[in-house]
């Protein structure tokens, strides 16, 4: 274990980190393995706690809290908590690892170059939001008792799009449910006031409304590409937060129809009363509002505003899991990255050149199916019909030696017929076959047509017809 940290990264339990793909004021994220038995290994986003807060009582069980809420949510647009450590003295988490960037990052591309996000995709990616938000608040233990989510920390950093086209919420580390495991303390706001409702930051009661009004503010930031509440200081932004009055979006951004202002100013109203009652119903409203795009689109879209951030990232991870399955099978992880297969400049991966013992291999599976063939083509020339008669050959073919033919059954004396098609059988039992005298001889099939049953019935003297024997 301790060489493998040396050689990979830092080893805690089942799990080795490595570079750090994000932070926040509680935790560090990390991309990590889970590692096995008989080589299993997956990769993972690891939320480590800051040292200084794992000591504390109230932040370890704020924290073992996201993992209980987040463990009770499953839905698509909610990033999974896979498991809660507690290893040497660390306290961390095990969420899925999603390829894909937070929302604040796309809008500072968007930004950058000069561009906002598309309609029909923030309709796509606020869709998605709402949903996840909405299957937070639904979330029920497993006697059935609702556990009151809320997520109350609904920002721009705890949305992540993926590359797939699919928005995902993540962070439940401040979520507030009826039976969480501490309390918090009496007026200390947590979380981002920028996107705080007004009865949060009186620390009143808050409710799936609150989530509400947090997404259509970064609704309203996605739309024009600008802050609402921004100010210098924490007690500047709460105060503008209280007495701003909302813009409509469209007049920083000519391309919002008048619909869709009305629905974001209804979601960021001061009072909860006046907002949309759940999360769902607000997604409804946009969905009908603004047609959201495909996860294609959104995809497209992805990856021509970050496409080669991510692909830079996703070949560092890629190198990651590498040198770690390098090190599981005992090779060189730096040859193995050097390898021509590897290299990402390449458009495509070439196939491996055979090798003798791989040649070897495929001659071998050749000459079996050739000899299967064979061995098909003889038994069809062989096996009985299922008359029980051998197959008729022509005279040119060569014959085989066939098993002795059973003894003939006795029939009853036929009815008078013409002798030549009488004995026309035993002529043809006194033919030679074509093969050596001392080859036994094949027991002849029937003619195909035989003369003496044109018509095969005889017809007495009272006029009644009876069946020739040997025409049954």
């Amino acid at each position: 274990m301790p060489e493998r940290a040396a050689n990979s990264g830092r080893v805690l339990g089942r799990y080795v980190l490595y570079d750090q793909i994000g932070a926040g004021g509680m935790a560090v994220v990390h991309v990590a393995r889970l590692t096995g038995p008989a080589g299993f290994s997956r990769a993972v986003a690891i939320k480590l706690l800051h040292g200084h807060l794992a000591n504390d009582p109230e932040f370890s069980s704020m924290f073992l809290d996201e993992a209980r809420l987040a463990a009770c949510i499953r839905h698509p647009n909610v990033v999974p908590t896979l498991d809660v450590v507690a290893a040497e003295d660390q306290l961390f988490l095990v969420m899925e690892l999603v390829q894909g960037e937070s929302l604040s990052q796309l809008i500072r591309d968007a930004n950058t170059a000069n561009e906002r996000i598309p309609l029909r995709v923030a309709s796509a990616i606020f869709i998605g939001v709402l949903h996840g938000l909405h299957a937070a608040h639904e979330a029920r233990a497993a006697t059935g008792e609702p556990l009151g989510i809320v997520h109350r920390d609904v920002s721009p950093q705890n949305i992540l799009v993926g590359r797939d086209g699919v928005a995902r919420v993540l962070d439940f580390g401040i979520a507030k449910a009826a039976g969480r495991l501490h309390t918090t303390r009496d007026g200390q706001i947590k979380g981002k006031a920028a996107y705080m409702a007004p009865e949060q930051l009186r620390t009143e009661s808050v409710d799936a409304r609150t989530d509400v009004y947090a997404a259509a503010v970064v609704l309203w930031e996605v739309l024009t590409g600008t802050r609402l509440f921004v100010a210098d200081s924490m007690e500047a932004t709460i105060n503008t937060v209280f007495e701003r009055t909302v813009p409509a979006p469209s007049t920083l951004n000519p391309e919002v129809p008048a619909s869709l202002d009305s629905l974001v100013l209804r979601g960021i109203s001061r009072h909860p009363r006046q907002r949309f009652a759940t999360a769902r119903e607000m997604a409804l409203a946009l969905e009908d509002v603004v047609a959201p795009a495909t996860p294609r689109e959104v995809s497209e879209w992805f990856d021509r505003i970050a496409g080669d951030r991510f692909r830079l990232r996703a070949s560092s991870i890629a190198d990651i899991e590498i040198q770690d399955i390098a090190v599981h099978v005992g090779a060189d992880p730096s040859s193995v990255l050097a390898s021509p297969a590897h290299r990402s400049s390449e458009p495509a991966v070439a196939a491996p050149e055979p090798t003798p013992r791989s040649r070897s291999r495929r001659l071998t599976y050749v000459a079996a199916a050739i000899a299967a063939l064979a061995v098909a083509v003889v038994t069809w020339m062989v096996v009985p019909t299922d008359r029980g008669e051998p197959t008729v050959r022509s005279p040119s073919e060569p014959t085989t030696p066939a098993a002795a033919p059973p003894p003939p059954v006795p029939q009853p004396p036929a009815p008078p017929a013409p002798s030549a098609a009488a004995s026309r059988p035993e002529a043809h039992r006194s033919r030679p076959s074509s093969g050596s005298a001392s080859k036994p001889k094949r027991k002849p099939a029937k003619p195909a047509v035989v003369r003496s049953c044109d018509p095969p019935y005889v017809i007495d003297k009272n006029g009644y017809r009876s069946p020739k024997l040997e025409c049954l």
